[in-house]
């Protein structure tokens, strides 16, 4: 009994050994750089609100501001929000530098009637993407992609992001990401953001049916911490519109800007 009970006791040891020296080796294989796991830096999980600025309608050369909150965490290294991004891993390589999961992302809608030259059209529906996304992060930056379906039902489009990272300045205080990226639009989505129905057509604007493109992407995302647990995020971007979009009767100019800036709390 006593030589059962000893026995017990030295496997327990020996399972509480090894137990623990797999999560050690876990978090020693662990190399991910959280300042480009996402465009925006950060070393803490990140809570707050912003303001960002984008343009009214698809196309527009005239702005509305949001009131949006930013979220930026990671829940057991296993699911995350980003912004307006959220997911899971579900397969990770070793040292976790290459990731493949599943994510879900907001699409902003529009209301005709805020644009110049789609008042009297059909408004634009808010809507939410889904698919599968892979990250691979190297020693010269961070490469994202995703292909995503428009589960949401608005266009019931698919769209195809690449995103590259580059950590440009990482201070005690202050971090700074550049990011470039493309986005193909099959041409479901393209349509529907900027195409221009029989029905929607006035006398300064012809029926377009959209196809399918290519648009381009550069922006900088940067935090300012302002306190132990107090930060600034700022960020913009410019996104050139493929000529599928760009020559819709509904764009004003094909370059579109975006800008927002936010206070968050880490925890």
């Amino acid at each position: 009994m006593k030589y059962s009970m000893k026995k017990m006791m030295i496997f327990k040891i020996i399972s509480l050994v090894v137990s623990l020296t797999v999560i050690s080796t876990a978090y020693a294989n662990d190399k991910i750089d959280r300042d480009t796991e996402t465009a925006i830096p950060r070393s803490k999980n990140l809570y707050g609100i912003g303001v960002a600025v984008l343009p009214k309608t698809s196309g527009s050369d005239e702005f509305r501001v949001l009131a949006l909150p930013i979220i930026n965490a990671n829940y057991g290294d296993r699911f995350y929000i980003n912004a307006l991004q959220a997911g899971v891993w579900l397969v990770d390589s070793d040292d976790k530098r290459l990731r493949f999961g599943i994510a879900t992302q907001a699409r902003f809608g529009w209301d005709a009637d805020d644009g110049r030259l789609t008042r009297g059209m059909r408004d634009r529906d808010f809507s939410v993407d889904l698919g599968p996304t892979v990250r691979w992060q190297t020693d010269y930056g961070t490469f994202n992609a995703q292909w995503a379906f428009d589960v949401g039902g608005a266009s019931n489009g698919q769209t195809v992001d690449l995103q590259y990272i580059k950590n440009l300045i990482r201070g005690s205080a202050f971090k700074l990401n550049g990011s470039l990226g493309l986005a193909w639009n099959n041409h479901k989505f393209n349509d529907y953001y900027f195409g221009v129905g029989t029905n929607e057509t006035s006398q300064s604007r012809a029926a377009y049916s959209a196809g399918s493109g290519t648009e381009f992407k550069v922006g900088v995302n940067g935090s300012y911490a302002v306190g132990k647990d107090s930060f600034v995020l700022f960020g913009t971007s410019v996104t050139r519109l493929s000529d599928e979009q760009a020559n819709s009767p509904i764009v004003e100019t094909r370059m579109q800007p975006f800008a927002y800036l936010g206070y968050s709390i880490a925890y």
